[in-house]
């Protein structure tokens, strides 16, 4: 997984000696992170009630200029959840009609993307990064992409490319423009059956047992009943492994890093 300006660049750094209990290997559940991020927030999506009340931080991806976008933005604040854009972009394949408003196209003109992305910021509260609603062939899209990170950089925002392709042009841009950036590792229901998304789940115990630290992603909607069901049940195995933990909760401060040359 990708992720930069984190706390893995403090390894290229002299750090005073540690006592090593060579008898207990296994790392603390502490010391491995998990970050769920819930996508499509802010249209009083089914499911939302139930995630927001998940006894785990989370990342709460609301859309711009729906119905409940502020409600959802304000409510997940309220409860301990971070908040960030989930900004529409064009897919290759799809109607635009799933969108929604305000959503990014690679028909537009630099400024048109400009003005759209920090309207898009605007419109949600406590808002502190960003990923991508769809947006297969707006992710791929150079042009596009700069001005998006760039917007970011601006607004202090990080970057989540939720990977809808891996054509992709965001994670080296990202580094260009030292942007705050992550990548998601996989989705809990891109199917909407409780069978795939438990699938999914046992998956995701698996990165833990491998990694240290894991992005996920789940949906309000269609799904998200189905979802926050299976997440409840398998919250109390993840933390027994690992702390869960809000996406913005995996970074450093980037002055930290420039710092330690």
């Amino acid at each position: 997984m990708k992720m930069f300006l984190l706390l893995g660049a403090l390894l290229t750094t002299t750090l005073p000696p540690v006592e090593v209990n060579l008898a207990n290997k296994q790392q603390a559940p502490e010391e491995k992170h998990v970050a769920i991020v819930i996508d499509d927030f802010g249209n009083g999506m089914k499911g939302s009630e139930e995630i927001l009340s998940l006894p785990i931080p989370l990342t709460i991806a609301v859309m711009p200029f729906l119905s409940t976008t502020e409600k959802d933005a304000n409510l997940a604040f309220e409860k301990g959840h971070e908040v960030i854009v989930h900004l529409p972009m064009e897919p290759l394949h799809g109607k635009k009609s799933w969108l929604g408003p305000g959503a990014i196209t690679t028909d537009l003109s630099n400024n048109e993307v400009k003005e759209r992305v920090n309207t898009a910021i605007d419109a949600v509260p406590h808002a502190v990064g960003m990923n991508n609603h769809m947006g297969s062939k707006v992710t791929a899209d150079q042009r596009i992409m700069r001005i998006i990170l760039e917007v970011c950089k601006e607004r202090g925002l990080y970057y989540l490319d939720s990977k809808t392709t891996s054509k992709s042009v965001a994670a080296d841009l990202a580094m260009e423009l030292k942007v705050p950036y992550l990548e998601n590792e996989m989705f809990f229901d891109e199917q909407y059956t409780i069978a795939h998304i438990t699938k999914q789940a046992n998956l995701l115990m698996n990165k833990i047992a491998k990694d240290n630290e894991i992005i996920a992603i789940g949906h309000v909607g269609i799904a998200g009943e189905k979802t926050a069901s299976v997440l409840k049940q398998y919250i109390p195995m993840v933390k027994q492994k690992a702390e869960a933990v809000t996406l913005s909760k995996l970074f450093i401060d980037p002055e930290e890093v420039t710092d330690l040359d």
